[in-house]
């Protein structure tokens, strides 16, 4: 029943992405937009941001966001769960932050992550990085949404 309720979810949440991603506001309101809709709807999302590529400096650059503020605003390419990322250009699901080496803390309360590279033209062009209070929280269904989410926002992310 869980899961089904969760389907019903990330449904709505993905056409209520669609309806951001095609109105007439601005990107860097989009983004914001959307990391306000998944941090208010999913009770694990505490956390919501986007980085950008800075290919130049091989870095990542915080882009909009919604939850606490973090002084990680510059990520190097292999730096922490979001620079290894970007540096590998993989997905990394983080169900126990503590059991991390390369882990950059961005508030003590956080107990997983899970990071999604964007790619336009299998470029990376930015990573959605979501933060969670809880152990274990991600399950294959966020992953599978999560990555809806990506794809749906990656023309948005080329355009920075």
């Amino acid at each position: 029943m869980i899961i089904e309720n969760k389907d019903k979810l990330f449904k709505s949440l993905i056409k209520q992405t669609d309806t951001i991603l095609t109105s007439k506001k601005d990107r860097e309101t989009k983004l914001k937009a959307i990391c306000k809709l998944l941090r208010e709807n999913v009770s694990h999302y505490n956390f919501v941001g986007f980085y950008l590529v800075d290919n130049k400096h091989n870095e990542l650059l915080l882009g909009p966001f919604e939850g606490h503020p973090t002084e990680h605003v510059r990520i190097a390419f292999g730096v922490g769960i979001c620079g290894k990322a970007a540096k590998q250009k993989k997905r990394f699901v983080i169900q126990d932050v503590t059991k991390e080496t390369n882990y950059l803390s961005c508030s003590e309360k956080v107990r997983a992550e899970i990071v999604f590279p964007i790619f336009y033209n299998n470029e990376i062009v930015g990573e959605l990085d979501i933060d969670s209070h809880c152990f274990s929280p991600f399950t294959k269904e966020d992953e599978s949404f999560l990555e809806r989410i990506c794809k749906k926002t990656s023309k948005l992310l080329n355009r920075y």
